[in-house]
């Protein structure tokens, strides 16, 4: 790690441990809650870093800040609190980062973290890293109390946008959902439906929308469950 990768990673952990108003707030740009909101609109540095070919060993020097929370290996914690990141579709990280950076879905944890990367190309460097890490298989899954109702309404409603081995669609900004942890991919469908995550996909809103819990435990459940080979095995 160079001398500047460690000043930042210093100065990320400083702002992560100071008292509260002690650090600026992110930026807040208007999200779902917006009747001008656009879904994964073409601007910003999103834009930028999405057309640059990412160099995978400098984004392996960028991932060591994100490595504290996110591990080494992007697996992630399976107590929810920080994602599994690895094997993940760059476009869909790229989007994710720039949103937080932008200050499109908030995540005040994550934020000091993603400002220390320089410009659209260590985004896109970070990224294209993080793609090549193999997703992990021993992740956090649910109960399994309700697996055949969680098959059904993945079958019927998120299949044919995370597809069936919960692999996404890098294109279209679907993210993978193989190897995700349970407690995180809850939260995180739990926000979407109230609207605290400002920056969903309108689409996916509707979706889940009408979920009771029960709902979404059981897809959930059985979605923390999805094997995608291909990237499980790394590339």
């Amino acid at each position: 790690m160079n001398g500047i990768r460690i000043l930042a990673l210093a100065g990320a952990s400083l702002l992560l441990a100071a008292p509260a108003g002690a650090q600026g707030p992110a930026p807040k740009a208007a999200g779902i809650e917006s009747d001008d909101y656009v879904w994964n609109a073409e601007a910003g540095e999103k834009m930028e870093a999405l057309d640059l070919k990412g160099d995978v060993e400098n984004g392996e020097e960028a991932y060591e800040i994100c490595s504290a929370c996110h591990l080494p290996s992007g697996a992630g914690r399976p107590d929810g609190t920080f994602p599994q990141l690895a094997g993940q579709h760059s476009t869909v990280l790229i989007k994710q980062i720039a949103d937080i950076r932008g200050g499109l879905r908030d995540n005040p944890i994550m934020y000091p973290f993603a400002i220390t990367l320089i410009d659209p190309q260590e985004l896109a460097d970070v990224s294209a890293y993080i793609q090549t890490l193999p997703i992990p298989t021993d992740n956090g899954k649910g109960s399994g109390k309700d697996l055949a109702r969680g098959k059904k309404l993945y079958d019927d409603h998120c299949v044919s946008c995370h597809g069936q081995y919960g692999e996404g669609d890098e294109k279209k900004f679907y993210p993978v959902l193989a190897g995700q942890h349970y407690k995180y991919m809850l939260r995180q469908i739990e926000d979407i439906q109230t609207g605290r995550r400002r920056n969903a996909n309108p689409d996916m809103v509707k979706v889940v929308q009408d979920f009771t819990p029960e709902d979404l435990d059981a897809v959930v459940d059985y979605m923390s469950r999805l094997q995608w080979p291909q990237r499980q095995a790394g590339r």
